[in-house]
Order: C-alpha cells, then structure tokens, then sequence
C-alpha cells in the first residue's frame, strides 16, 4: 500500500491525535498519584518498571483494540498481541521511567504505527509538559501546544564547526570505546532527556543527537517524526535505525557523514 498519497494517513493521524489529548488526561486525573516501584533486571542492574507504565500500556492497548481490532500491538509491558495484519502498533507507555521515578518531567508516551515492519506515524506526548509532537505524514510533522500547532522542521543551514550536539551512553560503551570516540565527545555539549532531544532536533533546537541501546519502542515512534521534518537518522553504523541500538540523528547529510566518520571506532 502506498501511503504518500492515502487517506489512511490521516486516519491514524486523528486517532493518535485525539490519543495524545486522552493520555495526558488520563494522567491529571487518575496515574499523578503515588505508583509503585519494580526493577526488571532483580537486583544485576537499574530497569525500573511503575504501576503507571502497566496503567498507560493498558489504556492504550484497549484504544487501539476499540479502533482497529485487527491490528498487531507490540508493547514494552504486555509483549506481542499477533495477528494476520501488516499494521502493528509499537507502544513505549512511558518513555523515560527513571525521569518519571524522579519527578522529572522530561518522560513521555510513545507510540508508533508500523506497515510491513516500518514505521509510518510516531506520536511523542509528554503529559507533564502538556504538549506532543506527532506526524500528519511522510512530510509534515507538528508540535502541538499550548492549543496551538506549529510545523516542526530541522535546522538543515547549522554547518559543522557550529553544531549543537547531545549525546548519552546510558553506560552502554565502555571506557575503552569512548577512548576512541575523544573527536566525538569534544563536540558534546547538552544532555540527553530522553525521546525529548530527539523531539528538540525536529524543533531545530538541537542539530545532532547520539544515544545507546535503543530499543523498536524507544525509537520507532520518533523515526517518523525526525524524518517528517527533515532529519537524517541512521543507527551509528549507518543502518536502518528501525533496528534499534545506538541511534544517530543529523540536521543534514553532510553531518551525519561527518559524525559517522567520528563513531565509527566504537562501532
């Protein structure tokens, strides 16, 4: 099925938009409360799980069913519902749980939908910040707030020697590697908040951002969006980024050949 020209895109698109306004309810009026606390990895590590994750997960899970019974879903809490279709629904219910856990309000949901494995319209809502971005199509990309939206498009003029450059390892890479990305780390110069840095390039805020160990649900729901508004992003080997891992996005090509170059030696 070809989408460029379809009017499922706006189909989805509505529906993710309406979702976005439902989530950030659903959170004021019944998950900003005391949760409770789990760590996944039991002790060998940090991975966080809250009663809020599993409250989103569900809401969403049952939206989706309501609306398109047939379709697969892939969460990060309840695993895969399999179905026949060639649509799937990739679900992060909270993007950023160790922020979420702090009071931080840099956490998210987020939320894409797949045809043929590839993702086609990613929603990034941060209930806390009350505002959401979300793509209309392969083309157009908005932030919406403060009820208003504003077409999201990447800085593509910043050259080189100017770029504002965020970057987390997560304590993926070890010393060694990170020894021999040293041109690399000299450029860093923000932080990482989660999918938000992602966002902020689509804002033109930022013009490169490399994170570690990303998993379909933390980034399949961006990749629609960064490419919508004009985004380079490849995984640091210069893959798919639907792959996952480390991630790599640009405000141009010329970069993001450039900031390749620089990774390559941890690759």
């Amino acid at each position: 099925m070809n989408f460029k020209n379809s009017n499922n895109f706006n189909i989805y698109y509505t529906f993710l938009n309406s979702l976005a306004r439902d989530l950030t309810k659903l959170y004021y009026t019944k998950l900003n409360k005391t949760f409770t606390i789990n760590n996944k990895l039991k002790g060998e590590g940090y991975d966080p799980v809250t009663s809020a994750d599993k409250a989103f997960e569900k809401y969403i899970r049952q939206k989706i069913n309501e609306k398109f019974p047939d379709h697969q879903i892939i969460g990060e809490e309840f695993g895969i519902k399999k179905t026949k279709s060639d649509f799937s629904w990739i679900i992060d219910p909270i993007d950023g749980t160790r922020s979420f856990v702090a009071g931080n309000p840099t956490w998210s949901n987020l939320i894409s939908l797949n045809y043929k494995n590839s993702p086609i319209i990613g929603l990034a809502n941060f209930p806390r910040m009350q505002k959401y971005y979300l793509n209309e199509n392969n083309k157009k990309a908005y932030v919406f707030e403060n009820g208003k939206k504003r077409r999201l498009s990447v800085n593509k003029k910043v050259s080189y020697n100017y770029l504002k450059v965020a970057a987390a390892f997560h304590g993926y890479l070890s010393l060694d590697k990170q020894k021999k990305i040293n041109k690399f780390i000299k450029k860093m110069n923000f932080p990482c908040f989660d999918a938000l840095t992602y966002c902020q390039l689509t804002e033109g805020r930022l013009d490169i951002v490399a994170q570690c160990a990303n998993k379909i649900w933390d980034i399949h729901p961006i990749i629609p969006i960064i490419k919508a508004s004009g985004g380079i992003i490849t995984t640091w080997d210069n893959k798919d980024a639907s792959l996952g891992g480390n991630i790599i996005v640009s405000n141009n090509l010329s970069n993001h050949k450039k900031l390749l170059k620089l990774l390559k030696p941890a690759t």
